[in-house]
């Protein structure tokens, strides 16, 4: 989803906080997102999301996190374990006698699960944008007691966002492609990764979606034909795709990005997270579009 100049530059902390306040006031909503907020903070939290494990860290509840999932890479001090946040055992993520799960839209039943036990969930849906990334780490602080940490934490992100997409030269119109793998696997342009691409102006090649599908599989004379001016490569740590090997795929020479050295790594954790880091991403990305020449976008076909 291509995000306008002034959009872009008019993301505000004051609703954020606005937001974080409703939160706080809906003491009884679980479950779907929603999160019982009591003057205890929650002494013993489960993460079930990489993204949710970060922000818990960074807002200073990483001391009552007693176990996370095994996605949950950074911080490296952070209790990895063998649960799944894509395949959740219940029984499981009870062994370890949590007060509060956080977690990244968890099955209904093993939502139910928990909180016939006991615990509290807070399970929120993966963000389509960064106000909305911003609202999700305010809310999580709100839920362990750390509130003012959080809306610090967005208060900081959002200055170094700003001032890195103020920062980048003028790229409306170039136009991208995001490998996730070397099967030419992408994210579709009303991803979160999507809008993080289209605070810059960039355009997807894969448009909003491919028939419903936001994360579609490509076809490599696909990619050929929409030729796009940028490739962002989001496998290099998964599967060692390197710019040197795309620009030895059959006939992506042709392609401006490749044929101009624009393709770049990125790290694919990141990319993929809507924590704190999002903050380094977007600085990378603003850094890597300050080195294009001045040019016009690339004719398509």
């Amino acid at each position: 989803m291509t995000v306008s100049n002034r959009r872009r530059r008019g993301i505000a902390l004051a609703s954020l906080l606005a937001t974080a306040a409703l939160v706080a006031s809906c003491s009884s909503d679980t479950g779907s997102g929603g999160v019982t907020d009591t003057e205890t903070a929650a002494a013993r939290i489960v993460s079930l999301s990489p993204s949710a494990t970060e922000t818990l860290f960074a807002v200073g509840a990483g001391d009552r996190v007693v176990a996370v999932d095994d996605q949950s890479d950074y911080p490296e001090d952070a209790p990895k374990t063998a649960l799944s946040g894509y395949t959740p055992n219940l029984e499981a993520i009870l062994g370890y006698t949590p007060d509060l799960v956080v977690s990244n839209e968890l099955a209904p039943d093993v939502v139910s699960g928990l909180e016939r036990a006991g615990v509290t969930v807070l399970d929120q849906p993966a963000p389509s944008t960064v106000a909305e990334a911003y609202a999700q780490i305010e809310k999580i602080g709100v839920s362990v007691g750390e509130g003012d940490a959080a809306a610090e934490l967005v208060d900081e992100m959002t200055t170094r966002i700003d001032k890195a997409v103020l920062a980048a030269p003028q790229a409306d119109g170039l136009t991208y492609y995001h490998e996730l793998d070397q099967t030419f696997f992408t994210a579709a342009g009303d991803t979160f990764i999507g809008h993080v691409y289209g605070l810059f102006g960039l355009k997807n090649i894969a448009g909003a979606d491919i028939g419903g599908v936001t994360y579609p599989q490509l076809q490599s004379e696909q990619i050929i034909t929409d030729n796009p001016d940028l490739i962002f490569l989001a496998d290099n740590q998964c599967c060692g795709v390197t710019p040197e090997a795309v620009a030895k795929r059959a006939g992506w020479d042709q392609i401006t990005a490749v044929r101009e050295g624009r393709v770049y790594v990125l790290d694919e954790d990141i990319a993929s997270r809507w924590g704190p880091r999002l903050a380094d991403l977007v600085e990378q990305l603003s850094g890597l579009l300050a080195t294009l020449p001045a040019t016009q976008p690339a004719p398509v076909g």
